[in-house]
């Protein structure tokens, strides 16, 4: 995009005043297109979130086309899933430029005006287009029936869940979900615990967040039956690729244990094999609720070693950081490091890590929650 410092002054100026932008925006959309509310879940809270969260990534990456125009073409192929069409768009762009206008007040020039507009018209084309291409390969969302629902804790479930189509995803990225039957408009992202399989078969430890919308209910009123609506893979952070081949260590916290365990598998079906140390945290031994699992996978696989660390032997695990007891086990010189976990785990991990002369470079990490 060209001259995109105005774009960027502009989009922190209206920035200031916070959630009633993103209020606005959905205020004025409903009003000139109401047929897109059904799109939106009953609660918007999440959404007014990742409509910030994606316009200031636009207006950040605007002056390099190499990461702007892929994630523009991924979020093009997101929002198949939510049955986005390119008429859609030319509302969006009015309750964007509407909203724009509003907040900046006097300083909403008609050069400004031309600059945002010709950037929204870049955004949608480039959407659009990804979006066409993707429907002549792939479905706008996967089916997934629903074969065992197992409660491994009060707040903690195991979905196994078998895909009516093949699904390419590649271990450690994350899926979009949908209870289209309990829940319907609400997506949360999730990562399989396992490799992509022949089968169709796929895993998702789900723990129900405290003021949640979708995770209690994939907890507690989930059935077997049921049919959930999947999102098509996203997501490389996480992935074999990042490591170049050296030997890991890898940092679970609750339910991050998912993707991690992807990659273990990912290892051991497609190598090449490497030696992984696997270190599985949780406040105490019920948390540890896959370690039966992790256990028959170390014994089939000699190059995996997995330490659970829970209570007295989490050492800093109060304090979400897990990194003091695994920097104690060994030293790990020129291993990659893939942690997963709480963001607080995740973060203050990460930073201890960092602080004890881990290069950023192999650090590899993703939060969830």
């Amino acid at each position: 995009m060209s001259d995109s410092q105005p774009l960027r002054d502009s989009f922190a100026l209206v920035g200031k005043s916070g959630d009633e932008v993103p209020r606005y925006f959905y205020s004025y959309l409903f009003l000139i297109a109401p047929e897109v509310r059904p799109m939106f879940p009953v609660a918007m809270g999440v959404q007014r979130d990742r409509l910030v969260a994606a316009l200031g990534t636009i207006v950040a990456d605007a002056d390099d086309p190499e990461r702007l125009v892929p994630f523009l073409q991924q979020l093009g192929r997101d929002h198949r899933k939510f049955q986005v069409v390119a008429q859609h768009y030319e509302a969006v762009g009015q309750a964007l430029l509407a909203t724009l206008a509003y907040f900046l007040g006097e300083a909403w020039t008609p050069e400004l005006q031309r600059g945002w507009t010709d950037a929204y018209t870049l955004v949608a084309r480039t959407m659009v287009q990804a979006a066409e291409a993707d429907s002549s390969v792939n479905p706008p969302w996967w089916n997934a029936e629903v074969v065992h629902h197992e409660q491994r804790g009060f707040d903690l479930a195991v979905l196994t869940l078998r895909l009516e189509q093949p699904m390419a995803y590649a271990a450690g990225q994350s899926v979009m979900v949908e209870a289209p039957m309990l829940l319907p408009s609400t997506w949360r992202s999730f990562t399989p615990a396992n490799a992509a399989r022949s089968d169709g078969m796929l895993e998702l430890h789900v723990r129900a967040i405290d003021g949640g919308l979708l995770s209690p209910a994939l907890v507690y009123r989930l059935r077997q039956g049921d049919v959930l609506r999947l999102g098509a893979p996203v997501g490389t952070r996480l992935g074999l690729r990042a490591s170049g081949g050296r030997e890991l260590v890898m940092i679970a916290g609750g339910t991050g244990l998912a993707p991690l365990r992807a990659l273990i598998e990912e290892i051991a079906w497609h190598g090449p094999q490497r030696r992984v140390d696997l270190f599985f945290g949780s406040r105490d031994a019920q948390g540890l609720y896959d370690m039966p699992a992790l256990q028959q996978m170390a014994q089939a696989h000699p190059w995996l070693r997995v330490t659970p660390l829970s209570g007295a032997n989490a050492g800093t695990f109060d304090n979400r950081s897990l990194a003091v007891p695994v920097l104690q086990a060994a030293n790990w010189r020129g291993r990659a490091f893939y942690v997963c976990g709480s963001p607080g785990m995740v973060s203050a991990t990460v930073r201890d890590l960092a602080n004890a002369g881990i290069p950023h470079e192999l650090l590899h990490f993703e939060d969830v929650r």
